[in-house]
């Protein structure tokens, strides 16, 4: 059963049919295959109640609240921002680059978002400084990355709905660990300005740094609101959600005026077709793991690892990493994160793991997914926006996958990393 399961669905995403399909088919085959078509009306019921939670609510409100940001001037007052302080710093332009990914990451929680909005003015900088193509193309979509693990992100919403988790705990734990990825970064991009013999930028003077300071006070006030009225308890994540989007209209819209009210109709179209993916995904996915737990296969594929791995947290958290990096290689994050999470849930049981602390290595491994080969999503926005062949895209990524993956290493053994901010909220 569990062969002619998967056997289906790989044959499904060959023919090219979108991966909500192969979920359903191959619920309802296994449906089929335990109890009969007389009850299937029960898949039903599962899509239905896998979109109820409310904390999905804030789903696309956050991707309303990027896309405005998005269009509007708050990505380059952040870069600007960034590079007045640390532009002149041996490689300075791709330590810019990352640090500027991740402020708009706190800002829109997309990863390919972030690929657009920072990609676009960064990369003809790297460019013209002497940085390589396919170093800088890496950088723009590793450091986008980031923006799963720094809050808001739709991953660890996604994946506190399926595993019951602190959708508010996840957010602040996904802090450090980002900060965590930046100064690996950044360390690796002034080591490989120095190999490459590149020189740092003039250093601008305080004047300067405060101009670019004042304008950017607005847009650094959307992560502080969010992330700090959710710290403080003054709202759930999915109030801060709405009110990212009150924040990103006043800002962009009233204040700024680089979003016309006439482009709001755009940019609602825009944040409900993406979100009817995801819902779409949502509730496929939770009637795949109802069929998948009727059907007993969750404890046929976890069951005999548990035994041979026994209940140690270490070693439980490494086959969480290493069986969502494979998946995420393959398949789109949401997904994984769909499918995989109700699997592991008696593993991370038996091992008394921290389902936050779970939720923060889940994230990870979809975030280097999300720009690692062969199917990358942000792999191909890079290619759509810079009009680059995939071959140079992917070409350079190697050494950022490394640092993503030693990030991981370092969150397994060192879980303090994600859950120390929490302990003090609680």
């Amino acid at each position: 059963m569990l062969t002619l399961t998967f056997v289906t669905m790989f044959v499904l995403l060959l023919l090219g049919f979108p991966m909500m399909v192969p979920l359903l088919v191959a619920s309802l085959m296994l449906l089929f295959l335990v109890i009969g078509l007389d009850n299937v009306g029960l898949l039903m019921g599962q899509m239905i109640s896998g979109v109820q939670s409310w904390a999905l609510a804030a789903v696309p409100l956050f991707i309303f609240a990027a896309d405005l940001m998005t269009r509007g001037h708050t990505a380059n007052r952040l870069l600007d921002l960034v590079q007045s302080f640390v532009g002149h710093l041996r490689g300075g332009l791709p330590i810019t680059t990352a640090a500027s990914c991740t402020l708009f990451g706190a800002v829109s929680g997309s990863t390919q978002a972030t690929v657009v909005a920072m990609g676009g003015p960064m990369r003809p900088k790297l460019l013209e400084k002497g940085y390589s193509d396919s170093f800088s193309l890496a950088l723009i979509i590793n450091a986008s990355d980031i923006a799963l693990l720094i809050p808001p992100s739709i991953g660890m919403i996604i994946y506190g709905v399926v595993a019951g988790a602190s959708i508010g705990d996840l957010f602040i734990a996904g802090i450090l660990p980002g900060l965590l990825i930046l100064l690996l970064f950044s360390f690796y991009a002034w080591v490989a300005s120095r190999r490459m013999g590149i020189k740092p930028e003039p250093r601008v003077g305080w004047g300067l740094r405060l101009k670019a300071l004042r304008k950017a006070l607005l847009p650094l006030g959307f992560p502080l609101v969010v992330v700090g009225g959710i710290y403080a308890g003054y709202f759930s994540p999915t109030e801060a959600a709405a009110i990212a989007v009150l924040y990103a209209l006043l800002l962009e819209v009233v204040i700024l005026r680089a979003v016309k009210l006439r482009e709001l109709w755009d940019v609602a179209l825009s944040t409900g077709l993406i979100t009817s993916v995801v819902f779409i995904l949502v509730a496929a996915g939770n009637a795949f793991t109802y069929s998948i737990s009727f059907a007993g296969i969750p404890q046929a594929i976890i069951g005999p690892v548990i035994e041979v791995i026994g209940d140690s947290p270490t070693l439980v958290l490494a086959m969480i990493a290493v069986a969502f990096f494979i998946g995420c290689m393959f398949v789109d994050p949401i997904v994984v994160i769909l499918i995989l999470t109700p699997l592991f849930k008696p593993a991370v049981d038996a091992a008394g793991l921290d389902p936050v602390h779970v939720g923060v290595i889940v994230t990870l491994q979809a975030a280097i997914g999300s720009a690692t080969p062969p199917f990358g999503c942000d792999i191909f926005t890079a290619m759509a926006v810079f009009r680059r062949p995939y071959l140079d895209v992917i070409r350079g990524t190697p050494p950022f996958i490394f640092i993503l993956l030693l990030a991981t290493v370092l969150l397994i053994l060192f879980p303090q990393i994600s859950l120390w901010l929490p302990s003090l909220a609680a």
